[in-house]
């Protein structure tokens, strides 16, 4: 047995480098973490160890497929990569043709995070002049809350934890989804004696090994977070100084925290105010603070303000003056100097094309004039990289509209997802694996260079080489059309003063993180004045103007008691391991976490079958008593597939397509729901 370099290419802030074990017999062994790797430390997520499972899964598509039955039914003929190909080809040609380029939306997220294998789409996209994509799904949300503050996308190395007397993880269950931050965090408990807290709106695997765990109600982060501002303010904890030269903090914003004590915030959040002033203090009173900043409390309405107000924190206390002080919340402007247009064709973009927000897609497919606006519907898509008939909020309009029968759709996967099932053509795709790729990060700063371990399984084929196919049948001219994988990460290379594709795989990781003084914004941070801002500029009129709370969410009500969270579970990263035997073993069956006190209201057991809806339909899961959230609070972990539920639909089908302020994103974590006996 011998071991081959990779990089995982989830999409989790961790980007792990992996020694990927390659058996006598050509197959993939088991996956470890590099040891010698800064941040990956030889330790990886038990599902990506067993990744050997989705590689050989005997699920695994290896020859192109023909849609021969009813869309949906699964029923599908095996054809030639030159039948396929022309068969998407000549469809994209007549739709073009017969409503315009924009008629067909290429769609896809991060189910590679590779930066050739997920950008080829986008070439394709710009060059043919097809209708744009808002990528809203997982972090713009989140993304729109930490700029409107700190205006650039990377902050404190997370290698400094160990050098942190307390860490704050807020919004992000590290123990399933970023293992590495729990072994710094670890590492800072035992070198220094470092405190942990966690703010999150249940008791899991990260909160256990909390010394306090803020346990609030979903959707209410942002009044904590701006109760803790009022008390740094109040009780002599805030560096002044700090304030005034590195913010845009003033008697105005000073006076507007005044009202928002911990008696608002308890009132909000169904903390104590006890404990909000507990916090408070520890964080106020600990300079080396590190504040380790998650997605997955953005996803509400009110998720831009919530993370705004929380980005707050460490400027009040002038934390970011210390190694082990300060915030990240994403990394990836540590790669802003790579020159990418050879990958995602920018150099091609049509200017005046409609954008379509990837989180609205049922909406969209359903023909809601709001969305699509003056332009065309929809009568084609291709997809990679995602699969939304689960992932994607409000499943019955999305799925009512892949049953359309104008609409012509392209999967290209490694399984057949369900999304893939609703398809005409089905195009097998390549794991990490077997291909070559380069990646970046959103939570570390490594760029990392890695070559194929394996040849591709079957006829499966990756994503640059499809979509390069498609271009010579569309006549679509571009640079980065006429390289290989492995040239396109040369050139890219090459035009961003790096060393070369063969110099990188050698070395494995190249480190981009700024400098201490630019990571810490002690050189001034990322808006044209420098200033960290506490008055952000929203353009939009709705949204608060100082940090506060947005009473925008999905409140619960009499008709609909509970607010629903559908976290993310430890052994599945959105559907990419649902399929697997081990993760779909460790995870059981679709699952409720009721409080042991609502379940005793509804007469429910633990165990027991139970029915849970809105006014978008309605599910049956199996309830399960815990005690680790407030009463009124139930969580669906997941993702399962809709086919894993009794009727058919999946916990999408509760969650809502609206966009949330300012840019767009969904509400996946803000739902109201009823509970039933079933």
């Amino acid at each position: 047995m011998t071991t081959r370099p990779s990089v995982c290419p989830q999409d989790c802030p961790s980007a792990c480098a992996l020694d990927v074990e390659l058996l006598p017999d050509g197959r993939i062994g088991r996956l470890h973490g590099a040891k010698e790797h800064p941040h990956t430390q030889g330790v990886i997520c038990a599902k990506v160890a067993r990744y050997a499972e989705r590689v050989h899964h005997e699920g695994r598509l290896t020859v192109p497929l023909k849609r021969v039955g009813p869309r949906g039914e699964g029923k599908f003929a095996a054809i030639s990569w030159d039948e396929a190909l022309d068969e998407v080809a000549e469809n994209f040609k007549a739709i073009a043709r017969n409503h315009g380029p924009e008629a067909i939306w290429p769609y896809q997220y991060a189910g590679t995070m590779g930066l050739v294998m997920r950008n080829s789409i986008e070439r394709l996209r710009n060059v043919m002049g097809y209708s744009n994509q808002h990528y809203t799904i997982c972090s713009s949300v989140g993304g729109a809350g930490w700029l409107a503050g700190v205006g650039a996308k990377w902050g404190a190395d997370m290698r400094e934890m160990p050098a942190a007397d307390l860490i704050v993880v807020w919004g992000t269950n590290v123990v399933a989804t970023q293992i590495q931050v729990m072994t710094l965090i670890t590492e800072a408990k035992r070198k220094r004696g470092t405190k942990l807290v966690v703010v999150d709106p249940y008791r899991n695997a990260t909160a256990e090994k909390a010394d306090m765990h803020l346990m609030l109600k979903p959707g209410t982060d942002d009044a904590l977070a701006t109760a803790v501002l009022h008390v740094l303010l109040k009780e002599g904890l805030a560096d002044r100084d700090y304030l005034s030269n590195f913010t845009d903090f003033g008697p105005d914003v000073e006076a507007h925290l005044q009202s928002k004590t911990p008696a608002w915030a308890s009132k909000i959040t169904g903390l104590s105010e006890d404990e909000i002033v507990a916090f408070a203090r520890l964080y106020g009173s600990t300079r080396k603070s590190y504040l380790r900043i998650g997605f997955g409390f953005t996803r509400q309405r009110n998720g831009a303000v919530a993370a705004h107000a929380v980005s707050c924190l460490p400027a009040v206390t002038g934390a970011w003056k210390e190694e082990g002080g300060g915030a990240l919340m994403n990394s990836s402007d540590c790669f802003k100097g790579l020159k990418t247009h050879l990958l995602n064709g920018s150099d091609a973009a049509k200017p005046g094309l409609r954008t379509l927000d990837m989180s609205r897609i049922g909406p969209i497919l359903t023909g809601d004039k709001s969305d699509i606006g003056g332009g065309p519907e929809v009568h084609a898509l291709l997809i990679q990289n995602t699969n939304p008939m689960v992932v994607a909020p409000e499943y019955k309009k999305v799925r009512e509209g892949f049953h359309r029968p104008d609409l012509f759709v392209c999967v290209h996967e490694q399984r057949m997802s369900e999304t893939a099932m609703m398809a005409d053509i089905v195009l097998p795709a390549t794991t990490f694996l077997e291909h070559d790729d380069f990646y970046s990060s959103y939570g570390t700063s490594f760029l990392q260079v890695v070559k194929a371990v394996i040849a591709p399984i079957g006829e499966a084929r990756n994503n640059h080489d499809v979509i390069r196919a498609l271009a010579q049948r569309l006549g679509a001219q571009h640079p980065g059309f006429e390289m290989t994988a492995w040239e396109l990460i040369d050139a890219t290379l090459s035009l961003s003063g790096l060393p070369d594709a063969e110099e990188m795989a050698r070395l494995r990781w190249l480190d981009m993180q700024p400098p201490f003084e630019d990571a810490h914004f002690l050189n001034g941070f990322g808006h044209a004045d420098k200033k960290f801002r506490f008055k952000p500029d929203w353009g939009h009129a709705d949204m608060p103007s100082m940090p506060d709370h947005f009473a925008v969410i999905d409140s619960a009500d009499e008709k609909h008691p509970f607010r629903l969270v559908t976290a993310p579970a430890r052994n599945f990263l959105n559907t990419s391991f649902n399929d697997t035997a081990s993760s779909r073993s460790a995870e059981k069956t679709p699952t409720v976490m009721v409080h042991p006190k609502d379940l005793k209201k509804l007469s429910l057991a633990d165990g027991a079958m139970v029915r849970m809806g809105n006014d978008k339909g309605s599910l049956v899961l199996t309830a399960k008593s815990f005690d680790g959230l407030q009463q009124g609070v139930v969580i669906a972990e997941g993702l399962w597939n809709n086919a894993d539920f009794m009727e058919g639909a999946g916990i999408n089908l509760l969650t809502s397509a609206d966009a949330i302020p300012p840019k767009g994103g969904a509400p996946f974590h803000d739902t109201k729901v009823w509970l039933r006996v079933c």
